[in-house]
């Protein structure tokens, strides 16, 4: 009686070698990687010959392989301040979206503030062809250095780095727009929730609040409620605001997220948004236009972000650009209720 073998006792089936297909087509390795990259130098019948072997064998060039051979490894590297929020995953997505359609693997390192984030920046360096780098995750040193090492690197949300590509986009005149609606509006007490301290971002968006402000004639009522870009922060820096024996009329999110947990504050206290409190936010994540009343906010375009940047990361890598190119998306002021307007208006700023 004839045993069968479990799946634990069957031998591994191993998967068929450039070196296999080359014996079986009678010609060299080199000549089955040029057939495989479909060189022209290959003559007719011998590329016949190649390819079916390729095909009797079910053969599949190695990817490692193939990227030690051109010196690449076909993969490309992201680093991120922190991975939660639908502001940094649609960024993500627009950048994975643009790499695949260029043939590349993404690989994602969230530093959520841990202390050997530039360490781990270089490491991931030494595995890709090329990093994009997010808002202040590493200094600029250790960027200009990789730049000086001939790593291509594009810095995304955050001013232009020597030797590196930037891609961000237009905070301060968007900033300004914004809070002058407010100021049109009548009023003069009027405070800011974000960090411009910890942020590229947020400190843009500051700097166009207080230019604002000037444009005006009026100073500013409050300093800066510092809070992280996530809604549970935003709640809870409202909420101190809130509580304070000067009461905004008034409050600029640095992001959505900060503004709509400035809306739970709010409510909790019972003060009603937009006739007691107007609230404005930045990003026009999808909840913005759901929530009641709909959130005044500036729209940025979060895909395009993710996707110019793999575009320059791409052209440095594919074309040895080093020349540095800085590109700066436009952003959109989106009125709708929560500053106490309607009908919604939109005004662009480049």
């Amino acid at each position: 009686m004839v045993k069968a073998l479990s799946a634990a006792e069957r031998p591994a089936r191993r998967s068929p070698t450039i070196y296999q297909v080359a014996e079986r087509a009678g010609v060299s390795i080199a000549t089955v990687s040029r057939v495989h990259r479909r060189a022209e130098a290959v003559a007719a019948p011998t590329r016949r010959r190649v390819e079916r072997a390729i095909a009797d064998l079910s053969y599949r060039p190695n990817r490692l392989g193939r990227s030690l051979a051109r010196g690449r490894h076909d993969a490309i590297g992201i680093v991120f301040p922190d991975l939660s929020g639908p502001y940094f995953s649609t960024v993500i997505l627009g950048y994975e979206e643009a790499s695949a359609t260029r043939g590349r693997s993404v690989l994602i390192l969230g530093t959520h503030g841990r202390p050997d984030t530039q360490r781990q920046v270089l490491d991931l360096a030494d595995r890709v062809d090329g990093l994009v780098v997010m808002g202040r995750t590493i200094g600029d040193e250790p960027i200009e250095e990789l730049g000086r090492r001939g790593v291509p690197v594009v810095v995304l949300a955050r001013p232009p780095v020597q030797l590196a590509d930037s891609v961000r986009t237009a905070n301060g005149s968007s900033a300004e727009l914004l809070v002058g609606h407010l100021l049109e509006h009548g009023h003069r007490e009027i405070a800011f929730i974000g960090d411009p301290a910890g942020s590229s971002d947020a400190g843009e968006r500051w700097d166009g609040f207080l230019a604002a402000h000037r444009d005006a004639g009026v100073s500013p009522a409050f300093e800066p409620m510092i809070s992280a870009f996530r809604e549970v922060e935003g709640r809870e820096a409202a909420a101190r605001l809130l509580a304070g024996a000067r009461r905004p009329t008034a409050i600029v999110g640095a992001n959505d997220e900060i503004a709509l947990g400035a809306m739970d504050a709010a409510r909790a206290k019972g003060i009603r948004v937009p006739e007691e409190l107007a609230i404005t936010g930045w990003d026009d994540i999808p909840m913005t236009r759901h929530v009641s009343p709909a959130l005044t906010t500036v729209r940025q375009p979060m895909l395009d972000l993710g996707r110019r940047a793999a575009a320059l990361l791409d052209e440095r890598i594919t074309t040895n650009r080093t020349e540095p190119r800085h590109d700066v998306l436009p952003t959109e002021l989106v009125v709708r209720s929560s500053c106490g307007c309607n009908p919604p208006t939109n005004r662009k700023e480049e």
